[in-house]
Parts: C-alpha cells; structure tokens; sequence
C-alpha cells in the first residue's frame, strides 16, 4: 500500500466514524412524541402504540444521548416535551402522515388495488354539487375507496400538503409550489335576501345599501370572502354586523325570515328558491364571476383515477 492509499483509507474510515457519530432520527422516535403530545403519560403513551413502557423509554433515551439534550421532563404524573422535542413532534406533524400514504398506496399496489381518493372540502356550498360529481365517477371506478372530509372546509391547504387529503375542493385558491389548481366549473356569486326584502326587486346591488344589513358567512376571514374583498372594501363600505354560520341550510332560514343577507353561489340559491322565500341579486351592475377548483398535488396530478375525478368534476354543472 502506498502512501496516497494509506491517506484515502484513513479519510474514509474518519468519514464512517463521522456518519454512524450522527443522531438517527427513526419513525418511531415522532411516533413516541407524537403519543405523548396527544395522550400526556407514558403509560397511556405506550399503550397506544402497543409498546412496553421500558421500550419506549430506552428509545428516547438513546435518541436523547446521540444528541446530548434532554427531549421530555416529568411535571408531576405527566410529561411536557421539551424544546428538542417540540421540534422533533413538529416535524411528526408533517412526516407522519407522508408515512402513512406512502404505505397505503404500497399495499394497494401489492393487492392490485387502484387507490384511494380523500377529499376535503373548502367549498361548504359545493357539497351538493360534489355528489352529482361522485355517483358517475364511482361507477367508472369501482375499486377505488373514497372519502369526504368536510372538517377541512374552512382551511384544507395544510391538509392537501401534509397529505391528510388528495382532492382539494375550493373556490379561492392559494397558490403553492407543490400545488396545482385546475378550474373546474364557473359561477356567479350573489346576495341572498328574502322575497319581502326592500331589495328583493332590483336587478343588482350597490355596496353603499347593505351598510345597514346584518351579513351572515360561513366562518371564514372576511379578506378571504368575495362579498368583502371584491364588493364592499373597494368601495370602502362595510356592513353592520357581521355574523358567522356553520351551515347553508340554517343561513337561509335565518335570510329567510328577515334576519340577515347572505351571499352564495347563483347555482345554490337557484336550487334552494324552489322551496324556500328567497331572491337572488347579482353584485353590482357586472356581478361576481368565480370558478371552483380542483386542487392536487403535482407529483400526482397525472394518477389515472385523479385524472378521471377532474374530467367528472368539469363536465359535472
């Protein structure tokens, strides 16, 4: 062996010795943290993931000795996370379920399955449009599993990144790297009053006159409603209460009976007129034009079965 050989296996071995001198941060380490967020004790901890109590202590012991910093401390019966491991959890938050998916999708792949399609909702408004959208689309897909999540309605795009959902169903899209937004119906949005509303009769409405209306939203920030952020804050005008309601049918009730306007899609209003006391007005003399769109994950966006979902939701009015 000569010299230059002895320099470059002394070097690669010093490498070794660097790289195996490294902290492993393991699954199961944010697994650990992530029970003991949720649960507070390490027995309750160690019970939800099946694990002994002298397992799970030695693992984070071992962890907290390759990076020299405690990652929990006892307060009283319970354990708090210490700064370290409020990182590490965080980081949980973001890898876990990225995990999960991956692994979902790598055993339906080894049973021949398609897939498996998770909505969220952030049109609460468009529920009723989505239905039309999945009876067809289940029929063209029979082995694909799917499910709606409308806890999501008011703020999905954390959800569609952390991929806790892989259809996002959404009228105000906020634009991300990773994201993709393919419009799939347009819409006119309009004030909804009721039949006996001094309003009721005109072609449109001016901002100026709801400056003594009672609004009702769903519970959304104002900025991100278009009856605010297209109609009245141009115009420097503003309402004189605004309300917050969960729900599209308790809503109309409420601008049924006089208590308030709203505003909502034209196509929704249409649908709930046939029954119930209520006019729809457009904003302005022009009107609010809006577009529903599909929100996915671009690595994704060419899966077959997301494809198809897309070409249903836009020929779906």
């Amino acid at each position: 062996m000569n010299k230059n050989d002895s320099i470059l296996e002394s070097m690669s071995f010093t490498h070794e010795i660097i790289y195996w001198s490294q902290p492993v941060l393991e699954r199961i380490h944010l697994e650990i943290l992530t029970a003991i967020k949720e649960h507070g004790t390490l027995t309750k901890a160690a019970d939800s993931l099946y694990l002994s109590q002298s397992a799970l202590s030695h693992s984070i012991k071992k962890l907290e000795g390759q990076i020299a910093t405690p990652i929990w401390k006892k307060d009283g019966r319970n354990l708090r996370l210490t700064t370290a491991g409020e990182r590490i959890q965080t980081l949980a938050n973001r890898v876990l379920p990225q995990f999960s998916h991956t692994e979902l999708l790598l055993k339906q792949i080894a049973k021949g399955e398609a897939g498996a399609l998770r909505i969220g909702m952030e049109c609460h408004p468009c529920y009723q449009w989505l239905l039309r959208v999945i009876q067809p689309y289940l029929e063209q897909w029979p082995d694909i599993d799917m499910d709606v999540k409308q806890e999501f309605q008011f703020g999905a795009l954390g959800a569609l990144l952390s991929y806790e959902i892989d259809v996002l169903i959404t009228p105000d899209p906020l634009y991300r790297p990773k994201i993709e937004y393919i419009p799939v119906f347009d819409y006119e949005h309009k004030l909804v009053v009721s039949e006996t509303h001094k309003l009721a009769d005109q072609a449109y409405v001016l901002p100026e006159q709801l400056t003594q209306e009672v609004l009702f939203s769903y519970p959304v920030e104002p900025e991100r409603l278009d009856v605010f952020s297209q109609f009245l804050s141009p115009a420097k005008s503003t309402v004189k209460k605004h309300k917050y309601i969960e729900t599209t049918e308790i809503m109309l009730q409420m601008v049924a009976a006089g208590r308030g306007v709203c505003a909502l899609p034209g196509w929704l209003v249409d649908e709930y007129a046939k029954t119930m006391p209520i006019k729809s007005i457009r904003f302005g003399e022009n009107g609010i034009s809006k577009q529903i769109f599909v929100g996915v994950r671009k690595d994704e966006q060419h899966i077959n079965y997301l494809k198809d979902f897309i070409t249903q939701a836009q020929k779906t009015k």
